[in-house]
């Protein structure tokens, strides 16, 4: 008999809408505290009034879902908590400032780019935080040499909270803290975006100038996720100055900046810009073409943030779990220092310019 996961459980509940707003209850995050053993499954359904009139109706179209496709021998308990708010109506509202890291390509340096500019950040004297949403290949536990951290969980205000580790002033949570190193993570959509939503809402994140998102690479449900989770101050997209990465960061910027998610896309980062030997900090080479982002920036009329060298400290950096903008007198440390103060100047132009964004609704 094929093994339950928690992935075909929440396929099957899928299925069921809420009558309140022909939604399903597994993307409005009405399921909770998913257990399985063996042949019993047992969760939480959590609706967002009190004596909610269709909450008996819900229950019995999740226990018909669950057995029409796992069998009658499946034994299933279901408790409703009514009462509760699915999604707090400010959530994180002691972080002023949400900035999402994006790239349309993997390879281009997104995750280098996210570490760096958080690091860049706390030493300018702001309060920061990571989160690691590219939860199918999280790499900044490696980046922060945080790879035997292991974040506890603490009741804070009569809820269980993740403390998240700290380094370099930096509040840091990742996927890749509560799963073996060595596996490969085979989830399905509703999975990553569950952990996702679990690093959001139950991270203890405290006061923070800017919560940082590092995002996996393309456009999908991790992406929609985060919109539809909290209201992204906005986005950096990054890319190299490569043809090929180019193609897919406009992708990215068409993604966030489209009527149904309106995100605004803060600036683009110029990554591999060109290589210079540190010897040599002089000369430039442009192995992947020359001011790629730069031209790009200009045709789609947003800003760049900064242009960062391919530069062979910085991969040691990242692989030793030493971020080079722990160095601001070094060549590559003084790149992300200006990355991350042309970042915190645009947000500043958008927060003066423009209206808070919204937390997406996007229907089914």
């Amino acid at each position: 008999m094929e093994l339950l996961t928690a992935s075909f459980v929440l396929d099957c509940l899928k299925e069921v809408i809420n009558p309140d707003n022909e939604k399903d209850i597994v993307s409005l995050d009405m399921v909770r505290d998913l257990k399985i053993d063996g042949r019993k499954v047992s969760f939480s359904l959590v609706f967002p009034k009190s004596k909610n009139p269709f909450a008996q109706s819900v229950k019995k179209s999740c226990e018909h879902a669950l057995t029409s496709q796992l069998g009658n021998d499946l034994e299933i308990s279901i408790d409703i908590d009514a009462g509760q708010v699915v999604h707090n109506e400010r959530p994180l509202p002691n972080v002023k400032n949400i900035v999402a890291i994006a790239s349309g390509k993997g390879g281009v340096g997104k995750s280098t780019i996210s570490v760096n500019m958080a690091v860049a950040l706390a030493k300018l004297g702001y309060t920061v935080g990571l989160i690691d949403a590219d939860v199918y290949g999280p790499s900044i536990p490696k980046m922060f040499d945080l790879e035997s951290a292991k974040p506890v969980v603490k009741q804070v205000d009569g809820k269980d909270r993740i403390i998240p580790a700290e380094k370099y002033n930096v509040k840091v949570l990742s996927i890749g803290f509560f799963v073996d190193s060595k596996e490969a993570l085979v989830w399905r959509g509703p999975m990553a975006t569950s952990a996702l939503k679990q690093l959001i809402h139950d991270g203890y994140w405290g006061d923070l100038d800017y919560l940082l998102v590092d995002l996996p690479p393309g456009t999908g449900d991790v992406h929609l996720t985060l919109v539809q989770s909290l209201a992204v101050t906005g986005v950096v997209i990054v890319s190299t100055p490569q043809a090929v990465a180019l193609a897919d960061a406009i992708k990215g910027i068409s993604m966030f900046t489209g009527k149904s998610i309106n995100v605004p896309v803060l600036g683009l980062v110029e990554n591999m810009a060109w290589f210079t030997p540190e010897e040599l900090p002089d000369n430039k080479y442009y192995i992947f073409g020359k001011d790629g982002c730069k031209n790009l920036a200009d045709s789609m009329n947003v800003p760049l943030l900064g242009q960062i060298p391919l530069v062979q400290g910085i991969r040691e950096g990242g692989d030793n779990g030493r971020p080079v903008a722990d160095d601001e007198n070094s060549v590559s440390g003084r790149a992300f220092m200006e990355l991350a103060r042309e970042t915190v100047r645009q947000v500043g132009i958008r927060n003066a310019s423009a209206e808070p964004t919204e937390i997406v609704q996007l229907s089914k």
